[in-house]
């Protein structure tokens, strides 16, 4: 069974947060945004809601976390290669993200990690299969 993954963050500038996400090479599945949400594509299997602050009040009762102050989440994305890695993050960088942790290299694990126009932080992770078969 297939299951579609869809993490919903609050945004407070929406045309900023889309052109951030597009810069990085991302697409928008525009079925499913409009002036009040933007659908950004992963992959097939996930999605990330970027919604409004005002949009995104009317699914909670509670307060919305100030990302910028404290973690609410860390979305992590696994890519092809350690390359992957360090391009994505380093547009990031260079679109306005910031830096989150120092990159970890585990050997059999390379990631990195910067955090959006929002605060919201992301990790990019790399996994060598080839370099876990050795690990027990």
């Amino acid at each position: 069974m297939s299951v579609k993954t869809f993490v919903n963050l609050p945004v407070k500038d929406l045309d900023r947060s889309k052109a951030f996400f597009s810069t990085l090479g991302f697409s928008f599945d525009q079925r499913f945004t409009d002036d009040k949400a933007a659908c950004l594509v992963i992959s097939e299997e996930s999605y990330v809601m970027l919604l409004t602050e005002p949009f995104f009040e009317e699914f909670t009762k509670k307060e919305i976390a100030d990302a910028g102050a404290v973690t609410e989440a860390i979305i992590a994305l696994g890519v092809e290669s350690r390359q992957r890695v360090d391009d994505l993050v380093n547009a990031a960088l260079s679109e306005g993200g910031k830096p989150s942790n120092e990159p970890q290299d585990q050997g059999f694990m390379y990631a990195r990690s910067f955090q959006d126009p929002d605060g919201h932080l992301w990790e990019v992770v790399f996994m060598d299969p080839g370099a876990m078969s050795g690990r027990s």
